[in-house]
């Protein structure tokens, strides 16, 4: 019973971290980002992936396709400098703010004509 019993765990904990290892780093290693006039954002993806952990902080805002800040955008969806501002600029200062490594803050650090 025991032995059942520990075996159970040990095959939970292998199923634990192959599906953490599966869903790590999915997608482009980079995208480049459509940057608007100040120029395109190079987007380190798996840098992101790797920081942040969880898929959802993203893409629950964005699905999983090209040119989405750009078609949302011109649905309206999203204003101007939104994702900018309250989404990287917030994160990188958060993740500053708790000591941890964070990205740049200032938009010439990511936007390149």
């Amino acid at each position: 019973m025991k032995a059942r019993i520990m075996m159970s765990i040990i095959a939970i904990i292998i199923l634990t971290c192959a599906t953490a290892v599966a869903v790590e780093n999915q997608g482009a290693k980079d995208i480049m980002l459509d940057g608007g006039k100040k120029g395109n954002v190079n987007f380190p993806h798996h840098s992101h992936q790797n920081a942040i952990g969880d898929c959802k902080v993203c893409h629950d805002l964005f699905p999983k396709t090209a040119v989405t800040i750009k078609d949302f955008k011109e649905q309206g969806k999203l204003k101007k400098m939104q994702v900018m501002n309250k989404i990287c600029i917030e994160c990188h200062k958060l993740k500053e703010k708790a000591g941890e490594k964070a990205g740049p803050t200032k938009c010439s650090q990511c936007h390149v004509k």
